[in-house]
């Protein structure tokens, strides 16, 4: 499976934080917050460097920045904007875009309700970013609409991800890498992950 768990001892320790039943609202969005910083450090890793020509105070010398296009944070709305605070602080002057996707109840089918991505997508690095990756219907329909949009270089974070959910969406797409804080026992008969963190959605925007 193609897909990085993403260990370090903050992230964790701020995992299980989140996980606890008890967590209030306030706490549980800035740790997400928090948790979406040190993840992506871990996502951008490998980003392409060039030299640029600088006055220090003291001499002119070669330094490395970011080489061609910046990354855009794509966001599968709502729960994804809660990761997506955490990237931007860490990234300003990323792209930014939304796929709007909600479940059905019934059928757990992902249905697309909005969709505004850069123009230039193709040309950047595409971060897709959503709290939990657990039957991963959602996930994979919006990597399909943004490689059908013309973006070829994806990568997909989230913080919690089912085996069921990383087998499904590295089946449909084993080009786009994924990320996550930890990969939990399996699914319920509701698709929800188990031990979980319940829903990611309500608990950043305190709507249950």
């Amino acid at each position: 499976m193609n897909a990085t768990i993403v260990n370090h001892p903050l992230i964790q320790h701020k995992l299980t934080l989140m996980r606890r039943k008890e967590t209030p609202t306030s706490l549980f969005r800035r740790l997400v917050n928090e948790i979406a910083m040190l993840l992506g450090y871990e996502v951008t890793r490998d980003l392409e460097l060039t030299k640029r020509e600088i006055e220090t105070p003291l001499e002119a010398m070669k330094s490395p920045v970011l080489a061609g296009k910046k990354l855009c944070f794509v966001s599968i709305l709502r729960a994804g904007n809660g990761l997506l605070d955490g990237m931007l602080t860490l990234m300003p002057s990323a792209r930014v875009g939304h796929v709007g996707l909600y479940r059905d109840p019934t059928t757990l089918v992902a249905v697309e309700y909005y969709y505004k991505v850069p123009r230039d997508i193709s040309e950047r690095l595409a971060i897709v970013v959503d709290p939990m990756l657990a039957t991963a219907n959602s996930a994979i329909a919006a990597v399909d609409r943004l490689k059908q949009g013309g973006a070829n270089k994806l990568k997909f974070v989230c913080l919690l991800a089912a085996p069921e959910g990383v087998e499904a969406f590295t089946q449909s797409h084993p080009d786009v890498p994924i990320f996550t804080a930890a990969i939990d026992r399996e699914l319920n008969d509701h698709g929800y992950i188990l031990p979980g963190l319940g829903d990611a959605g309500d608990r950043i925007y305190g709507t249950r």
